[in-house]
């Protein structure tokens, strides 16, 4: 990356490197601010830095320097609570926090007991921000190598501190690029926080290794707030104005963004890539988007392999797939089915020892937890995650997310969560599109011909209206848009249970 940043800053030394709300860096002026910050860093004492700031260029900026200085850096999400926030401080061992919300981390870290030497402030290009220096925070042996240690929210507990190297970020930065044909002429808009890893490697290396200008407004201007509001108007503005060619969805923000443009508002015109990941995405959400001229591309990818390991393109496309493995990754299923991915993988987790490279660094295979399988033309399919597969009072495997897509793939349903542990059959909460009996009507119909296309095993036989959707504010679904299937069972699971009861004389 730094390589790249110096080669700009003589060929296009004047371009516009990164558009913030208040100032933009050229690439000469983006060099020089990396290399400034970066003997800054360099020469502190502090051995790990957080970074905990709105998007921005300076954002940015400090990322690089980070990098360029050789110290890991660890970008804070705000969506964070108290709690994990002062967990990622002592398990990474962070000693130094570059924010531009002080107020608020000084009260984090006062009640989580965390003192502070000083606070020093510092301006850039009239922004400022504080440098918190930690007292008593023990150091972590992170594994060598790691310049950045990112956070993996999970659904409950304590966030996972993935450590990564320079070479993996710059192997899948290099992949993206190329899978996207990016070009000095894109101009990227940053919609997800950029302490996401997906939206630092891809939403900021990629633009910057092509040549390209990164915009980076803070997230209310393009419509978020705290870890689930959206102002989706608001979003579709900074597309617009910004004549975007690129930007990277969630599955809930391009439902957002199809969603308004079918209601009337108008579509950004320029864009030419939208990556979607995170989470599944429905393949009737993306015949929407197909349908409205968005060009939308579903990936995936894992914190573990440094974000993405396939990706769906302009030019190899398969509808219901994931894409096909970047040119960094190499792909191998084990027995049942779960994906093992090589190449980019991390160093290791936070307080663990160092990942093993068995063969060699080149054959270090992850275990990702999904299950799924390449099919002839090369592109890769998920049908679920191994820990959330159910076996049937018959002894059948179900992954119920190969079940809820095929729900889903149908208008009247718009979310379902399927569960049958133990029991002859299954039953699924379900979302419907509207509570007329005309909606329910519907959705029964789906049902049906849901289960033509799926073995008697994994059929659906009950099902119950969720009383309300699942939605990150509920608890009931992630940020990135993955169900928390036991938050959706522990509220429904007498009502479950009562069906089951009433019908225990079937099938058994």
């Amino acid at each position: 990356m730094i390589d790249a940043l110096t080669r700009w800053s003589k060929e296009r030394p004047d371009s516009q490197a990164l558009i913030g709300d208040q100032y933009a860096l050229s690439y000469r002026e983006l060099a020089a601010a990396v290399e400034r910050f970066g003997t800054q860093l360099r020469a502190a004492p502090a051995r790990a830095i957080a970074l905990a700031l709105d998007n921005s260029p300076l954002w940015a900026v400090l990322d690089l320097a980070g990098l360029h200085a050789g110290k890991p850096v660890i970008p804070l999400p705000f969506f964070f609570s108290a709690e994990q926030v002062a967990h990622s401080i002592r398990d990474a061992g962070i000693d130094c926090i570059l924010t531009d919300q002080p107020e608020q981390y000084r009260k984090i870290l006062a009640a989580a007991g965390i003192e502070t030497s000083e606070a020093l402030t510092h301006t850039f290009n009239n922004q400022t921000f504080s440098e918190i220096r930690l007292r008593n925070i023990a150091a972590r042996a992170l594994p060598a190598g790691t310049v950045k240690v990112t956070y993996t929210s999970g659904t409950t507990g304590h966030p996972k501190g993935v450590c990564l190297n320079a070479d993996a970020l710059q192997q899948v930065a290099a992949s993206l690029l190329a899978a996207t044909r990016g070009g000095a002429d894109d101009r990227h808009v940053c919609v997800l926080p950029l302490s996401t890893l997906l939206e630092n490697l891809a939403g900021v290396y990629v633009p910057l290794l092509a040549g390209a200008s990164c915009h980076l407004l803070p997230l209310a201007e393009v419509g978020l707030s705290g870890s689930t509001g959206l102002d989706v108007k608001k979003m579709l503005a900074a597309l617009i104005q910004c004549r975007a060619t690129t930007t990277i969805l969630t599955p809930q923000l391009l439902h957002a963004l199809v969603a308004a443009i079918e209601a009337g508002h108008p579509a950004p015109q320029q864009l030419r890539f939208v990556a979607v990941g995170g989470a599944p995405v429905a393949t009737r959400l993306l015949q929407r988007a197909e349908t409205l001229g968005i060009p939308v591309f579903e990936g995936y990818g894992l914190s573990e392999c440094t974000s993405v390991v396939a990706l769906n393109t302009g030019a190899e496309r398969c509808l219901g797939s994931v894409g096909k493995p970047l040119a960094h990754a190499q792909v191998k299923f084990a027995g049942d089915g779960e994906i093992l991915v090589a190449g980019a993988t991390l160093l290791g987790y936070t307080g663990d020892a160092p990942v093993q490279a068995g063969e060699g660094a080149s054959t270090k295979f992850w275990p990702t937890g999904d299950i799924g399988h390449l099919d002839e033309q090369g592109f890769l399919h998920l049908t679920g995650r191994k820990k959330n597969i159910f076996i049937t009072s018959f002894g059948r495997n179900v992954s119920p997310e190969w079940v809820e897509r095929e729900l889903t793939l149908h208008p009247a349903i718009a979310q379902a969560a399927v569960f049958g542990e133990a029991r002859p059959w299954n039953v699924a909460v379900i979302v419907p599109r509207g509570a007329t009996p005309e909606a329910i009507g519907a959705v029964n119909q789906a049902i049906e011909e849901a289960n033509r296309v799926l073995p008697d095993y994994a059929q659906v036989k009950y099902w119950l209206p969720a009383q309300t959707p699942f939605l990150p504010q509920n608890g009931q679904l992630t940020a990135n848009g993955r169900l928390k299937r036991e938050a959706i069972w522990q509220l429904y699971q007498p009502a479950i249970e009562q069906l089951y009861k009433e019908n225990s004389t079937e099938n058994v």
